[in-house]
Order: C-alpha cells, then sequence, then structure tokens
C-alpha cells in the first residue's frame, strides 16, 4: 500500500485486450458501487506489446456492457518494470502470465505475484481461458469467472484497507 493509503491491483494477460481489461472494468465497477475509488487503484497489462494504444476487443466490451461494466476508456499497455513495486497485488490470468511475470519481477516483489483465479470461490479452476479465438460464449465464461474472483479481490482490498488503517493509528 502507498503513502497516501491506496491499495492498488493489476490484472494481467497477454495482449491487455479481452481478459485483463475485462477484469478492470468489472473491479473498478465494484470499487466505484462500494465508495472506495479513492483507496483502491485498479489497472490492467499485456504480458506482450501486441495491443499497445488498442481499446479492448469489441467483444469483450459488447459483453461486458450488457452486464453493466463499461470498458471502453481502457487502452491497452504492457506491463512496465516499475508496476512490480507500484502495485500490491498482480494477478495473472494464466499460467503462462505468471511465468514472464515471474521472469521480470525482482525477486523481494514476487509476493506481489498471484493468480487470478485463486480469488474465485465459484469456479475451481486455476486459469482464465482466453476467449479471442472463440465465440460468444467463452466472454460470457470469463465474465462469469471475473465476477466471481472479483469479488474476493474487493473484500481482499477492504481487509488489506482496514489492517493499513488500523496499523496506522497503533492498534
Amino acid at each position: 500500500m502507498n503513502n497516501k493509503g491506496i491499495y492498488s491491483v493489476l490484472f494481467v494477460c497477454t495482449g491487455n485486450i479481452c481478459r485483463s481489461p475485462t477484469a478492470d472494468g468489472v473491479l473498478r465497477k465494484l470499487v466505484a458501487d462500494a465508495g472506495l475509488a479513492h483507496a483502491i487503484e485498479v489497472d490492467s497489462a499485456g504480458t506482450y506489446d501486441y495491443h499497445v494504444g488498442e481499446a479492448p476487443d469489441r467483444r469483450a466490451q459488447q459483453h461486458a456492457r450488457k452486464r453493466g461494466y463499461d470498458l471502453s476508456a481502457l487502452v491497452a499497455r504492457q506491463i512496465h518494470p516499475a508496476d512490480f513495486s507500484r502495485f500490491d497485488l498482480i494477478l495473472a490470468m494464466d499460467n503462462s502470465h505468471m511465468a514472464v511475470l515471474r521472469r521480470h519481477c525482482p525477486a523481494d516483489e514476487l509476493p506481489r505475484l498471484q493468480m487470478f483465479m485463486s480469488f474465485a470461490r465459484r469456479h475451481r479452476i486455476d486459469e482464465v481461458p482466453d476467449p479471442y479465438y472463440g465465440g460468444a460464449e467463452g466472454f460470457e465464461q470469463v465474465l462469469d469467472m471475473v465476477e466471481d474472483a472479483c469479488a474476493a479481490i474487493l473484500e481482499h482490498a477492504r481487509e488489506q484497507l482496514a489492517q493499513c488503517e488500523q496499523a496506522r493509528r497503533g492498534g
């Protein structure tokens, strides 16, 4: 947590146009609805530069919009070395993303890395499948998984904020 008491979460997938921006948009809405936009920062990035500067995949946007999530302001970017110290929690969407993150992450920052689906409660699967080459059902499946895990990530962030506040107050 930074010195301003802000907890930060970064979602990471391959090109930052499907899975990670979907998680970004879902958590941003949950955070805003909880009145915590001032205390929880949310972002997303890709392990590769395939789509830097592009909006999320139109299908990801369309399916997210049907559930009340707006991804239209998000722009794809690649993970940056500074992200490893900037974000409190860096969540990989699949094992290949985790492998890339581990290769580039400084050893003292490794505890920040976790698998996104480790937060899921209803879905017992390790990875979020890439919907890019499939049909509508893939984007819906990703949204189901993302909504599940993001609810728990919000709870986790709230706990971290409470612990920080308690420590700040000395008790």
